[in-house]
């Protein structure tokens, strides 16, 4: 698969089988997401890998608990892959997207599904958040959290792409 192949083919998974993502796998993805563009090349996400089922489980409990919701909103997804961004750095958020953008086409491109999942953000503001980055030697007042990217094996049939909308590209020539 060609990058353009790739991007164009990636879907955002909401089912996911139980089974391990090999490390192998996973550290190629990891990698990928550590050569993402940033501002000024800072580098100021930080990305913590979660495969751990307690911690994950913990996880998505405060993340539901932030949503409302009493469901699993990792969709079951063996792995959960938490992308941070220091607060001091003025591109942080553009930053941490971007490196989020990389770990879910090189996942793709590796045959595993993932999905952007929010509130990454009000979870490490949050006396939990703290605890799990303390655990990591990090200070959680220097973070921001932008996203979780949800890795595993699809349960079922990936989505179908929905139509492009007319007007997403204007040009000036």
């Amino acid at each position: 698969m060609n990058t353009l192949e790739a991007l164009n083919t990636r879907r955002s998974v909401r089912a996911y089988k139980p089974d391990a993502v090999p490390a192998e796998a996973l550290d190629k993805i990891l990698e990928a997401g550590t050569y993402a563009p940033t501002g000024m090349g800072r580098q100021s996400p930080i990305i913590v890998a979660i495969t751990d089922k307690e911690v994950r489980d913990r996880l998505s409990a405060l993340n539901a608990k932030i949503m409302g919701a009493d469901t699993d909103p990792f969709y079951g997804a063996p792995v959960v892959l938490v992308v941070l961004a220091r607060k001091d750095i003025p591109t942080h958020v553009y930053d941490g997207s971007l490196v989020m953008g990389n770990l879910m086409n090189a996942a793709h491109e590796l045959g595993l599904a993932s999905c952007w999942i929010h509130r990454a953000k009000e979870e490490f503001e949050l006396p939990e958040g703290h605890e799990l980055l303390a655990t990591l030697g990090l200070d959680a007042d220097d973070y921001e959290g932008i996203g979780h990217c949800i890795l595993g094996y699809a349960d079922g049939d990936e989505p179908a792409p929905k139509p492009r909308k007319e007007d997403y590209v204007y040009r000036i020539a």
